[in-house]
C-alpha cells in the first residue's frame, strides 16, 4: 500500500498533468522538496545560455499569472513560475504553514535545490512580500527584484482592499464555502479578474476561459478555502511585524537592484506606496501604469516586459 507520502506525491502529479491554462511553449513539472511538493511552470526559452528568472504569483494566484510576461520574455531570461504550496497544482505544505516566511521557505528550497540562482525574482503581491523576505535573506541568490503591486505593509489599508484583509478572519473558510455555493463559476471568475484588473474590458476571452476553468478546479479541491484564508492571514500577520521582522526593514536590506511596477488604478495595493518603497528599496527604479490595476503583468505583458528590459540593460551598464 503507497504511503501518505507518495498519495500526495502521486496527487500533485495529477494534478499538474491536468492543470488548465498551460500555454503552448509552457510545461509543468513537480518538484519534491523538504516539507513540500512544487509545480513549477517553465517557458521554453528561445535562446541558449539566457540567465534564470524565477516568478512568484500573489494570493489566490498560480504561476499562469505569468504566462503572458513569461512568452514575452523567452528571448531575454528563462522563465520559471512557482506555484507556492496549496496554490495552482502544489499541493498543501506538510504541516500547514501558510506564513509570509513559510511561502518564501518553499520559494528558498527551490532556488537551493534546482541550482538555478542567482536568478532575475519576479512576486507579485503576496509574492512581492515572499520576494522581498528572499532577497533579504538570501543575497546570493537573486540578481534582480521586480515587484508589482507588492504586498507590503500599507496603514491604513485601501476600503477596496478590506474584504480581502478580512478572508484571513476566523470561521471564514467555512463561511465562504456556503456563500460561493450561490454563485456560479462564470460569476466568481468576473468578480476576481474585475477586482484585480483595472480595466475590465482588456480581460480577453481566452484569459476568461482560463481562469473560469482554474477556479472551478481548485474549489473542487479539500484544501482550497483553506490554503487561501490561512495564506491571508498569514499576510495579515506580516503586516503587524514590527522590528527586524517587518517586511519594510526587509526591504531595506535587500541589495539586488530592484523594479517597482505600481498601477494606478490598483484597489488591492495603492500606487500611493510607491514612493515608501523606493525609499526602502535602496537601489530602485519605479514604473506607475496609469491604467493598471492588481496584476500589471497580465493586464498590460508588454509595458512590464519593456520596464524590465530597459531595467536589466541599466544595470548591465553600471556593472
Amino acid at each position: 500500500m503507497p504511503s501518505t507520502e507518495e498519495r500526495r506525491v502521486e496527487a500533485a502529479l495529477a494534478a499538474a498533468e491536468g492543470w488548465p491554462g498551460v500555454r503552448e511553449g509552457e510545461t509543468i513539472r513537480t518538484a519534491e522538496r523538504p516539507g513540500m511538493t512544487l509545480a513549477v511552470r517553465r517557458r521554453a526559452a528561445t535562446a541558449d545560455g539566457l540567465e534564470p528568472a524565477l516568478l512568484v504569483h500573489g494570493l489566490g494566484g498560480s504561476s499562469r499569472n505569468w504566462s503572458s510576461l513569461m512568452e514575452l520574455l523567452a528571448g531575454d531570461v528563462e522563465c520559471e513560475a512557482l506555484d507556492l504550496p496549496g496554490f495552482g497544482a502544489s499541493p498543501p505544505p506538510v504541516g500547514g504553514d501558510y506564513s509570509i516566511p513559510g511561502h518564501a521557505r518553499a520559494v528558498l528550497r527551490e532556488l537551493e535545490a534546482a541550482g538555478r540562482g542567482p536568478v532575475h525574482l519576479f512576486g507579485n503581491s503576496m509574492g512581492g512580500a515572499v520576494a522581498t523576505r528572499v532577497a533579504a535573506l538570501r543575497p546570493d541568490l537573486v540578481r534582480s527584484l521586480t515587484l508589482v503591486s507588492p504586498a507590503l505593509p500599507e496603514v491604513p489599508p485601501q476600503w477596496s482592499a478590506l474584504p480581502t484583509a478580512l478572508l484571513g478572519g476566523p470561521g471564514m473558510s467555512r463561511l465562504l464555502r456556503r456563500v460561493t455555493r450561490a454563485s456560479s463559476p462564470e460569476q466568481r471568475a468576473r468578480d476576481v479578474l474585475s477586482l484585480c484588473y483595472g480595466d475590465p474590458s482588456r480581460i480577453t476571452p481566452e484569459e476568461f476561459s482560463a481562469a473560469k476553468a482554474e477556479l472551478e478546479r481548485r474549489q473542487s479541491l479539500p484544501y482550497f478555502w483553506d490554503s487561501l484564508t490561512r495564506s491571508t492571514r498569514g499576510l495579515v500577520n506580516a503586516y503587524t511585524l514590527g522590528g527586524q521582522h517587518s517586511l519594510w526593514r526587509q526591504a531595506e536590506r535587500v541589495m539586488a537592484p530592484t523594479l517597482l511596477v505600481y498601477g494606478v488604478r490598483d484597489r488591492l495595493v495603492s500606487y500611493r506606496m510607491a514612493r515608501r518603497a523606493c525609499r526602502a528599496f535602496g537601489t530602485s527604479r519605479l514604473v506607475v501604469l496609469p491604467e493598471a490595476g492588481h496584476v500589471a503583468m497580465m493586464e498590460y505583458p508588454d509595458l512590464v516586459a519593456d520596464s524590465f528590459r530597459e531595467f536589466r540593460a541599466g544595470i548591465e551598464r553600471e556593472g
